[in-house]
């Protein structure tokens, strides 16, 4: 059974791709998620941000699709849970990715 996890791909006022996660992601919803972050940019290199302010789990299938995205375009922008900043650092994510921890209310 995969864990809970909703996307949403869209584009800012400014015309910005942007896909947004709601729940968890790991290796029992990971092909849902990289089908969702390929077709958040629409095979372009196109900057893209990813939202991921309300995941507050993610696994190191998720952080191997994030750096697979970062190398297909040409800027990645990732808001997380102030509970992921860390592992994104110490993993070398934000070395290749803009990281931006998002307020939360918990």
């Amino acid at each position: 059974m995969a864990t809970p996890l909703t996307l949403n791909t869209e584009r800012d006022p400014d015309g910005a791709h942007r896909l947004t996660a709601v729940g968890e992601i790991d290796l029992s919803n990971i092909e849902v998620f990289k089908r969702a972050l390929s077709e958040a940019n629409a095979g372009t290199r196109e900057p893209i941000t990813i939202d991921l302010s309300a995941v507050k789990y993610v696994d190191s299938a998720g952080i191997n699709a994030l750096f697979d995205q970062a190398d297909a375009v040409d800027e990645l922008h990732v808001i997380v849970h102030p509970l992921l900043v860390r592992v994104l650092t110490v993993s070398g994510f934000s070395k290749i990715a803009s990281i931006e921890a998002a307020a939360t209310a918990d």
